[in-house]
């Protein structure tokens, strides 16, 4: 491990001695580890690491006290102030709302992803004037309620109307909506019965995703199996319910068709680096020495 990284490991060990703690300050990626994850920051400690410069990291810490915390929501810094959002409690009373209300959008973003967001504020959010605050409420995903969900599947922007129908499971009353929007089309048809219109949809997304259907019919799959489109196939031939010597003929014909599909097919053979081990604890007397090296 580079010594670098040792530092910063050494920053996020929870028993070691506040001493210890205030020399790893010196070093600049350790002191982000220190303001970002420690739990036993005292106030003098904080105060140390704001003048250093490190506010901003420091404000992510979800750890800090809620006096704290309020004082970084009325930053004149946004970076800082979203930050906060993120997961700032409503303490002091009120203090949700007035990020909410916060002129920079990238804090309303930041808010709209909080886990401590009331309904009523996930909904004005849901509303807002941007963009990309709208966006930010579509990937909390796990507990928009109904209404929300209904604001965002109707919004007047085809982007935040696409999102939200991959994002959630729409209501039967608003599908054929869905269906009829070419915005949504295409990510709508996961939620529709499979028919042979859909299948012969000329949008080559809507025919890929009724390929990925978990209830296509055998007759509808051995169709889409010669679809002229690369990746319509190359679905196909994904399934686990396609025959393998269907499987097999689908496979032969699918040498990517140009450069582009070429790109994305490489994307499908992705895998992710084994997580690192954890770093060791070390003793004071080890600790002291790692400082000594860096020279802290």
């Amino acid at each position: 491990m580079e010594l670098d990284a040792e530092l910063s490991a050494l920053a996020a060990q929870e028993d070691l001695p506040a001493d210890l703690v205030r020399r790893l300050l010196r070093h600049q990626g350790a002191r982000r580890s220190v303001a970002l994850l420690r739990r036993d920051l005292t106030d003098e400690l904080i105060a140390e690491i704001i003048d250093l410069g490190s506010v901003r990291t420091l404000a992510a810490n979800s750890s800090l006290p809620s006096r704290i915390r309020a004082l970084f929501a009325e930053h004149p810094e946004p970076a800082v102030r979203c930050a906060v959002a993120a997961s700032v409690t409503d303490e002091p009373p009120g203090l949700l709302a007035c990020l909410a209300a916060d002129p920079d959008p990238s804090v309303r973003s930041f808010l709209a992803m909080n886990e401590h967001l009331p309904t009523e504020l996930l909904a004005l959010l849901a509303a807002d004037s941007e963009a990309s605050v709208r966006s930010s409420v579509i990937q909390r995903r796990r507990d928009v309620p109904d209404e929300v969900r209904r604001m965002l599947l109707t919004d007047t922007d085809p982007g935040i109307r696409s999102g939200s129908v991959r994002a959630f499971a729409p209501p039967a009353d608003l599908l054929p909506g869905l269906l009829a929007d070419p915005a949504t089309r295409a990510a709508a048809v996961a939620h529709a019965v499979p028919t042979a219109e859909l299948a012969a949809d000329p949008d080559s997304d809507v025919r890929e995703a009724i390929a990925a259907h978990p209830d296509l019919p055998p007759g509808l799959r051995d169709l889409l199996a010669g679809d002229q489109d690369f990746f319509v196939r190359n679905t196909i031939a994904a399934r686990p319910d396609t025959p393998p010597a269907l499987r097999e003929r689908v496979v032969a014909t699918l040498e990517p068709d140009s450069p582009v599909a070429e790109w994305m097919l490489s994307f499908s053979t992705h895998t992710c680096p084994p997580a690192a081990p954890a770093p060791p604890h070390l003793s004071r007397q080890q600790a002291e020495a790692l400082l000594a090296r860096a020279g802290l």
